[in-house]
């Protein structure tokens, strides 16, 4: 058992230290004052966002960007709330170009097919996707135009975190958020690029016909970022790039409770199964072995297999490499401040995880009033 023991946790202490060096691999990009060119289309689904939207549509207003080189395409999913009115009610009287779609299909993946219809009638080559619950940053389309004209791209994953963090569940979704954005960044810096989040990523609309678009994976109802992010990478490699900036960070919100937090992070679990990626599947193997191994520890250390000695050290390990890839992605999205966190969290964490496997393995889960299945 011991030998077993040791041999997890070399392979994640390797894991874990080579995402944190390649996170520092990804240099930071400046933005720089030049005449904006690229034209964009901002695709946002959306499903009874009416309490959401405010926090977005103000952000909109305030987007430095010029408003005649950028198109939102909102696309309403069957909401049942105001969302519709919300928009209209704030954007009416503006000079923003906006057009308010219906996701006439309701299908296993639904936010899949309101970007397809939205991509469909978008009007520039350069497709923005955020979601509905999202705050924008002033200069984020400035960011992406600015990093378009300099480098030869089609693809382009930028960084999302929590905003109005008030609680110790929010807190620590956080951390969990933060790591995840850490091994996203790592895997470019790694140049094994396997993360990306839908509230901040854009692409050309040309990389996305030539793609067949979601084709492939339309039964998984999420993943509408990441199945795209391989599909590209299997393309053009070389095209695929992190924008490590802090003007283009868009802040999100956490869940509010834990019933939700599970539903959402099932719903996140359910699709690493039809990953393509092997480095993506083994790195989910490796975390899985840690965070099992930690949650089984103390019934081993009952039983003899192991002492008392070894749990504390592959904690202690474990917590160290954790932290130091943790405090990497905290410094970049100025959030050290909840890294007090991290002790009681570390605690929680193995055993969060390892639920959450197991549930996504053996149900199904909820999400926006709709029943998923496995």
């Amino acid at each position: 058992m011991l030998i077993i023991t040791i041999i997890i946790i070399v392979l994640y202490l390797f894991l874990i230290g080579s995402f944190a060096v390649g996170f520092d691999k990804v240099a930071p990009i400046a933005l720089e004052d030049i005449s904006p060119k690229t034209n964009f289309s901002i695709v946002i689904p959306f499903r009874n966002e009416a309490e959401n939207l405010p926090d977005l549509l103000d952000s909109i207003l305030t987007l430095n960007y010029p408003k005649h080189k950028f198109e939102i395409l909102f696309v309403d999913d069957h909401s049942e709330d105001e969302s519709i009115q919300r928009i209209r009610s704030k954007l009416n009287k503006t000079n923003i170009d906006f057009t308010i779609l219906n996701n006439e299909a309701v299908s296993d993946a639904p936010k899949k097919t309101a970007i397809t219809k939205a991509i469909s009638k978008a009007k520039y080559n350069w497709i923005a996707t955020t979601d509905a619950d999202c705050k924008l940053p002033k200069y984020w389309l400035d960011a992406f135009d600015c990093f378009i004209q300099k480098n030869d791209t089609k693809f382009i994953v930028a960084p999302v975190t929590y905003h109005n963090v008030t609680s110790f569940l929010k807190r620590f979704q956080l951390l969990d958020f933060l790591s995840l954005q850490g091994v996203g960044i790592g895997s470019f810096g790694l140049k094994k690029p396997m993360l990306c989040n839908g509230a901040n990523i854009a692409y050309s609309k040309a990389l996305f016909l030539e793609l067949n678009g979601f084709e492939g994976n339309t039964h998984i109802s999420s993943g509408d970022d990441i199945f795209m992010l391989e599909k590209a990478k299997q393309k053009y490699p070389k095209h695929i790039h992190y924008l490590k900036n802090e003007n283009t960070i868009v802040k999100t919100l956490a869940q509010p409770n834990f019933k939700s937090l599970i539903s959402q992070r099932v719903r996140w679990a359910s699709k690493t199964s039809s990953y393509n990626s092997l480095f993506a599947k083994l790195t989910g193997m490796i975390v899985f072995l840690m965070n099992g191994f930690l949650v089984c520890a103390p019934l081993l250390v009952l039983a003899n297999f192991i002492t008392l000695k070894t749990l504390l050290y592959t904690f202690i390990i474990k917590f160290c490499i954790d932290f130091l890839l943790l405090f990497k992605a905290a410094r970049f999205f100025n959030q050290e401040s909840y890294l007090a966190s991290f002790v009681f969290s570390s605690f929680i964490y193995p055993f969060f995880s390892v639920y959450v496997v197991f549930i996504s393995v053996f149900k199904g889960y909820k999400w926006k009033n709709r029943s998923y299945n496995k």
